[in-house]
């Protein structure tokens, strides 16, 4: 595990134009500096500083654009973080049409020829919670209780999420109430960046590194049109987890389903054997799905079925769903159950009543990256040399580390030290984010090695 502790002369300057804080911490036996004045006189930021900033750009996707990017504001953190780049001195800064975000760092001399190894985040915030005006918060040595968002309307709870009570003594950034923070994965974001300014500072020796930020992440498209020449990296790493000490590398295969329910409508009075109340059989088929199988009754390795949205008359009716196991067996029975209760609903009313459509979205990483495992053994041991000792756990999602690891990049998912993500609850803490901009340090050292 980790251990924490303040510098004695550690001194927190809080002012929301400019959130500075002189700050040493031990991790392990190492101790690092974050937010110290450099020769150059140049602030370096700390992690949880440039999310502020980046919060509060609006960035979400649509659901509803077949473009990429999906929405045209993504730009604007786009070009944000590529000016920033080449401020700090990155090489090959650039923004293509889809809103994608190249940077590369050149190896420290004598280590050109290592492994180029990359690192990801993704800009887009969730599409189905307000994400414009975030206002973040700042909480200086969280006391571990309840959190009031805003007007107090909604509270942060420990009975809630747990995590908090890990989080006593720390710096909390929580939303206002009324909007997402944005750390999905603006926390990422951030961590690549100060990791990236500290690399180019020489703080580590260093092989080829490739950075890349991307669109659309949180509506499945994330890195599907990278250019993964332009990229360069050969191994890679999504900056888009919780808690620090975990590493992601399996996740869970995922499809979409809609079911559109053709009724037939005529009068109630004289509808016997007549009418189809479309309505009525789309609650047939979802009850021919598993009761206990739904997010709400599942954890860990634990797949399910998952209704988005319904709507419904007598005439017409319509069930979204996301199928999600990380076993590729179980995956495809799920499938095939959907499948079969439309051929029965079809068979009991008519050819043509149920039309089920199903879209494969991405599937379970794991299985590309035990071909390179390295890439994970890299990452654990840079947790080890802070004094952390790493844990794998199930993806209950994806990330863009999924479509990378099936294109060819095997790219496991770093913790972002942010929580409770897609609502107004979402939460993250300065010192954790400060470890997971150190640990791809660690990272980017440990293939120099």
């Amino acid at each position: 595990m980790y251990s924490l502790y303040a510098s004695p002369c550690a001194r927190p300057l809080f002012s929301f134009g400019a959130l500075l804080w002189l700050h040493s911490i031990k991790i392990g036996m190492s101790t690092v500096i974050f937010g110290a004045r450099r020769k150059t006189g140049r602030h370096i930021m700390r992690a949880y500083e440039r999310l502020i900033r980046y919060a509060k750009i609006h960035t979400a996707s649509s659901e509803n654009s077949d473009a990429v990017p999906s929405t045209g504001r993504q730009f604007d953190l786009a070009r944000v973080l590529a000016e920033e780049l080449r401020e700090m001195g990155a090489a090959d800064v650039f923004v293509d049409g889809h809103c994608y975000v190249y940077a590369r760092i050149p190896a420290t001399p004598g280590y050109e020829d290592r492994i180029c190894v990359g690192f990801l985040a993704h800009i887009d915030t969730v599409p189905d919670f307000p994400g414009e005006n975030v206002r973040p918060q700042v909480i200086a040595d969280y006391d571990g209780g309840d959190v009031p968002l805003g007007n107090g309307e909604r509270i942060l709870s420990p009975r809630d999420f747990p995590d908090l009570g890990e989080l006593k003594g720390k710096t909390l950034i929580v939303t206002d109430g009324t909007t997402v923070l944005g750390a999905d994965d603006k926390a990422g974001v951030a961590e690549i960046m100060t990791a990236a300014e500290r690399i180019i500072r020489g703080e580590t020796v260093h092989g080829p590194i490739a950075i890349a930020f991307c669109p659309d992440e949180e509506i499945g498209h994330g890195a599907r049109l990278l250019d993964l020449e332009r990229f360069g990296a050969e191994l890679a790493y999504t900056v888009d987890g919780g808690a620090v000490g975990e590493i992601e590398y399996e996740n869970f295969n995922a499809a979409a389903a809609e079911v559109r329910v053709n009724g037939f409508n005529v009068h109630p009075g004289s509808s016997k054997n007549v009418m189809i109340n479309a309505s009525l059989v789309a609650m047939e088929f979802n009850r021919m799905l598993p009761d206990g199988d739904t997010p709400r009754d599942t954890e860990g390795y634990e797949g399910f079925f998952h209704l988005t949205e319904m709507e419904g008359s007598v005439e017409r009716a319509r069930l979204s769903y996301i199928i999600r196991d990380h076993d590729a067996g179980v995956f495809e029975a799920r499938k095939q159950t959907m499948r079969h209760a439309a051929d029965l609903l079809n068979a009991r009313y008519g050819k043509g009543t149920v039309e089920l459509t199903l879209r494969e979205q991405y599937r379970n990483m794991a299985e590309k990256i035990r071909s390179r495992f390295e890439v994970v053994e890299k990452a654990e041991a840079a947790f080890r040399r802070l004094g952390i000792e790493p844990r794998a756990v199930p993806i209950r999602g994806g990330t863009d580390g999924a479509q990378l690891s099936f294109r060819g990049i095997p790219c496991p998912n770093l913790p972002t030290g942010s929580f409770g993500h897609h609502g107004p609850y979402e939460h993250a803490a300065a010192e954790e984010m400060d470890i997971c901009a150190e640990l791809l340090l660690q990272i980017a050292a440990g293939f120099a090695g």
